[in-house]
């Protein structure tokens, strides 16, 4: 199989803004396997972006290159950069998009916005090399200030994908902008307050608890959203009625609603709040 580019983007499905890209790319890489993750990313949306990317990315073959173009400040003074990890390299601005993907290597997590040094706090075997890219020979020429996709990110992408190592593009830099991830709260009687932090196609609600935040699937005992009660876990869409939660292909906690859009029926966004109650502990 020849080299593999992934993209993600907000640009839609009804303009000719994705095919310009992949004609970039072909044009300097004509072997080059081009797959979508996704172009419905909501407009400007980074957080959006970070999770989907993050959700497919893992599931390619090593050394693949995930070009990513949700870019708000395009045309500005924001960096456009190459990210290299164990597994994969990255091609984006660097406004954050990467977040999942850098804290995926972080002892600690962030929390807060800002620039992150790449120099220490990795876990062991975990290694990032970022570069800013300066080289202009790589790119299409002359650069629309409105679309850095074709005339930067694409071109340097197709490049990648035939050898070249990233040093090649521009300069090392040692931080990287990171958007800061939500992460559930434990309370003292035991619970767990967590947030929606993502809503797909289907409309099932993707918290940011994950299997591991629990003590135990079982002991859970009843999941609050809004007014709703959810009585426990289930194990597929296919179980109980009405409100359902389960864990997720991603290993997240989702609330669904069988045959139907939980988003809708709850009028749900990103940040709402889903308290999850534990069983007390059998006294002796």
């Amino acid at each position: 199989m020849g080299a593999i580019i992934t993209l993600t983007t907000d640009f839609g499905l009804k303009d000719a803004y994705v095919a310009s890209m992949k004609g970039v790319m072909l044009s300097i890489n004509p072997e080059v396997n081009l797959v979508d993750i996704c172009h419905t990313i909501e407009p400007q949306n980074i957080l959006q972006s970070a999770f989907v990317l993050n959700a497919a990315y893992r599931f390619f073959p090593k050394k693949s290159v995930h070009l990513v173009v949700v870019d708000p400040d395009v045309g500005s003074e924001r960096r456009a950069i190459i990210l290299r990890t164990p597994i994969a390299s990255f091609v984006a601005p660097d406004n954050g998009v990467l977040s999942y993907i850098i804290q995926q290597s972080l002892i600690q997590p962030v929390t807060r916005k800002g620039k992150l040094s790449l120099r220490g706090g990795l876990k062991p075997g975990e290694t990032l090399e970022a570069v800013h890219i300066t080289n202009s020979r790589f790119w299409r020429l002359p650069v629309s200030p409105t679309f850095h996709g074709r005339d930067i990110f694409a071109p340097v992408a197709a490049a990648l994908s035939l050898g070249f190592p990233p040093i090649e593009f521009g300069e090392p830099v040692t931080s990287v902008e990171v958007l800061p991830m939500s992460r559930p709260g434990k309370r003292p009687d035991g619970s767990l307050m967590g947030h929606i932090i993502h809503i797909d196609t289907f409309g099932n609600l993707i918290t940011d608890v994950r299997n591991e935040d629990l003590p135990s699937a079982e002991k859970i005992d009843k999941i609050k959203i809004g007014s709703r009660h959810i009585s426990g876990l289930v194990r597929t869409y296919s179980e109980g009625s009405g409100l359902i939660a389960l864990i997720g292909s991603g290993d997240f906690i989702e609330i669904s609603l069988k045959g139907g859009n939980a988003a809708l029926l709850l009028d749900a966004k990103i940040g709402d709040e889903v308290l999850f109650t534990v069983q007390p502990e059998e006294e002796e």
